[in-house]
């Protein structure tokens, strides 16, 4: 219960004990664990109002460090309520690298630079290192400089000056010259009395560890400090503040740092669980507050969350708990593919709409970017407002706009805005000089960009290297353009991304990005299969694009679990939980058990998300690089609690045995962290094919028993190799989702079946069963 003292200041007022514990606890070393809505801003804010009423120190005094100006904003706000304008006159409420400017602008001449230096943002810092790539002589092309822009983010987050940089990592760019370029790049920053980001903290550590007086002069003038979202700071940021900390803050070690180690989910900008999970090695005698009343979700709920996160071994600990009604319990869908994943949350969505819910209290929130677009396909054709939150919209993002424009100036040869994009994408030699001449011949003689190209790649105008660049790109173009005829419009896509070089410009671009937009680039590709030609898919990717309603309007949101951290929606659909999409594969594959172990805190801050409805999708089958393959249920949903769950099912005979298969917990129990295959692998792996056999109709109808998985078996798959030898031309054949039909046409592991009462379909043999 609350502590109601009438007595109690207004910020006191209302605080649940612990709340209330944190807000007055004010002498010593604090780490306040603040589960998801759990009211951690407002005991935040009760605590620095706390401070100034007992007038334990001044407002500059206080250091209040958080990782967003939208944070640090809101908590001004919630002071000025409460105090008035003395909450205006605290000068060091704001994020880490805000207030570590504020100080280096005092200081900027111990670090070489003038109190007037420049900070770049990452265009001018990728500019810069473009020049200092090639002065060192290095083809830009292949070591471009945005992987060097984020080798040096990433050493500047882990307080690597150049000349500590690990040899493997320095040869990670420039055949081991990534930390030569380093250097050079610190001393070009100096030169132009300019610092980036990383710098600002840096500099600072590198000014307290060698000048003992201004570090001093620090410690004594701050006597309280506050840290917001402690699990989510890197190396840098927990070097500058324990070195203010370490003999500071009154002399008794007064800082409070408030976090969440089950919501670490950004170890990829550099993000070190374990400053969190040391707090008590740090700072000895550090009192630790565990906030779990939650005040956002229902029972049901905090339930799965809870058991999920229960997995982990490297947390704290701390169990939520609400006085909320119990709700309804988590929804657990198995579905078919893809697309009638989409079908169904739009289905639902227009359901809560009619029974009177918000589109703006609804979220579908993905692992990964690229399983947007068939929810935004989806939605078009059913009117249904969204918009795409922490980043573009699916045909929005730059690779799918060069990707179109390709395809737009092959289909219409006088698209002269398609051919000013791609002209030099990837780069081919064709700068602003040639591209300006080009311009300037189309104005003169009333042609279109691509038609006076045609011209000067037939006159001396243009200098040799250009000329041959420019007539080989229209080469392509009318070779491609001829090719229409002969591949299907996602073949053509495919060939013309590979034989452009837009593909091997992104494999060799090793920013953290690139990986993600070639998942953009294969999504594209499979999404054009649906159509009939080039032209119906570039007419329908127009109307998606138009699909821009007023901000005004209520939109349901879609964004990435990552994006999603901090939010809260009344209904949280959350698709994909599928092996390799959910957990990642990828990060499993680079990062082992700490990768899964992110993995599950991101599971855990997507249920979370949810106040009074969660539900959960996985499908039996997706399409992987234009490939279908048999999808393996997230093991995250086998440490769900069979109490606090509902399981349903659009597949024939799967829902038993999906249940079957939950009740029997963990498959991946027995894995090895980290190793991707253990000794429970193979037991997981017949578990999960059992499962799959009742999904896409390769169960064995005449002796399965309902519930069980003691007959089930899984179907003979050829997905990407030869055909099935137990399958011919007449043959009679099951399909789940078509029902019974007949092999009319056979093309290696495709079939053509005409069925009784779907009609005519192209499949993968690995979809159907002999009846």
């Amino acid at each position: 219960m609350a502590s109601l003292s009438p007595q109690d200041p207004p910020w006191l007022q209302g605080l649940n004990p612990p709340q209330r514990e944190a807000a007055t606890l004010l002498d010593g070393p604090v780490l306040v664990l603040a589960g998801a809505g759990t009211g951690k801003t407002r005991a935040l804010t009760a605590r620095l109002a706390q401070i100034l009423h007992e007038r334990r120190a001044w407002p500059s005094e206080i250091l209040a460090v958080t990782f967003t100006n939208k944070a640090a904003a809101e908590m001004r706000h919630r002071l000025g309520a409460l105090l008035g304008p003395q909450a205006e006159t605290m000068p060091f409420v704001g994020t880490f690298h805000s207030i570590a400017s504020r100080m280096l602008r005092r200081h900027a001449e111990l670090a070489g630079l003038k109190s007037n230096y420049t900070i770049l943002d990452t265009d001018d810092v990728q500019r810069l290192l473009k020049r200092i790539i090639m002065d060192a002589g290095l083809d830009e092309k292949r070591w471009p400089a945005r992987q060097l822009s984020g080798l040096i983010d990433r050493w500047k987050n882990k307080a690597q000056l150049p000349d500590n940089v690990p040899k493997g990592e320095s040869f990670a760019f420039g055949d081991g010259r990534g930390a030569e370029l380093y250097a050079r790049y610190q001393a070009e920053l100096k030169t132009l009395n300019a610092a980036d980001f990383g710098d600002l903290l840096l500099h600072m550590i590198r000014i307290f560890e060698t000048h003992p007086d201004v570090l001093a002069e620090w410690q004594k003038r701050f006597k309280y400090a506050l840290v917001d979202e402690y699990q989510d700071t890197n190396a840098a940021q927990y070097r500058w503040l324990t070195l203010l900390a370490a003999k500071s803050l009154g002399g008794q070690g007064n800082i409070c740092c408030v976090g969440d180690d089950d919501q670490s989910i950004y170890s990829w900008r550099g993000a070190e669980i374990a400053n969190i999970l040391r707090f008590e090695q740090d700072f000895p005698g550090a009192k630790v507050i565990r906030l779990e009343q939650n005040y956002r979700s229902t029972p049901h709920i905090l339930a799965a969350a809870a058991h999920v996160i229960a997995n982990n071994q490297g947390r704290l600990g701390k169990t939520l708990w609400t006085q909320l009604n119990a709700g309804e319990k988590v929804n657990v869908v198995a579905i078919w593919d893809g697309p009638e994943e989409a079908r169904l949350v739009g289905e639902r969505i227009e359901r809560l709409l009619r029974e009177g819910a918000s589109a703006s209290e609804i979220a579908i929130l993905v692992r990964a970017s690229y399983q947007t677009r068939e929810f935004e396909d989806r939605f078009i054709s059913i009117g249904l407002p969204y918009r795409i939150v922490g980043g573009f919209r699916f045909y929005e993002r730059a690779e799918i706009r060069d990707a179109l424009a390709y395809l737009r100036l092959i289909s219409q040869p006088d698209d002269a805005l398609a051919f000013e994009r791609i002209v030099n994408t990837p780069k081919r030699g064709l700068g602003d000089k040639a591209q300006a001449k080009i311009q300037s011949h189309a104005r003169a003689m009333g042609l279109t960009l691509p038609a006076a190209a045609q011209q000067l790649v037939e006159t001396e105008e243009l200098s040799p290297a250009p000329r041959r660049a420019l007539s080989e790109f229209l080469a392509n173009i009318r070779r491609w353009r001829g090719q229409m005829d002969t591949l299907d419009q996602a073949a053509l896509a495919q060939a013309v991304l590979e034989e452009c070089g837009y593909i091997a410009m992104l494999e060799a671009d090793r920013s953290a990005e690139s990986a993600g937009r070639l998942d953009n680039l294969s999504e594209l590709v499979r999404a054009m299969e649906g159509f009939t030609d080039l032209q119906s898919f570039l007419e329908h990717v127009a109307l998606v694009m138009e699909n821009d309603r007023s901000d005004a309007e209520a939109k349901v949101t879609m964004m990435t679990l990552h994006a999603a951290k901090g939010l809260e929606f009344d209904h949280v659909f959350l698709p994909g939980w599928e092996e390799g999409l959910f957990p990642s594969q990828r990060s499993l594959d680079e990062n082992g058990a700490a990768a899964l172990e992110e993995e599950r805190r991101l599971a855990y801050v997507g249920i979370t998300r949810a106040r009074r409805r969660a539900t959960i999708l996985h499908a039996a089958n997706r399409r992987v690089y234009g490939q279908w393959t048999s999808a393996i249920p997230s093991r995250f949903l086998s440490e769900l609690p069979a109490d606090h769950v509902t399981v349903e099912t659009t597949l024939t005979g799967g829902a038993s045995l999906w249940r079957a298969a939950l009740d029997e917990r963990d498959p991946f129990a027995d894995m090895e962290r980290g190793s991707g295959r253990g000794p429970g692998w193979e037991r997981a792996t017949a578990r999960s094919s059992e499962w799959r056999a009742s999904a896409p109709g390769g169960l064995d109808r005449s002796t399965a028993k309902r519930g069980s998985v003691i007959n089930a078996r899984p179907i003979s798959s050829s997905v990407g190799g030869a055909a099935r030898d137990d399958l011919a031309i007449g043959a009679r054949v099951f399909h789940a989702k078509f029902g019974m039909g007949t092999i009319s046409g056979q093309d290696g592991n495709k079939l053509e079946i005409e069925f009784d009462s779907a009609g005519t379909k192209m499949v993968l043999d690995s979809f159907v069963s002999p009846a």
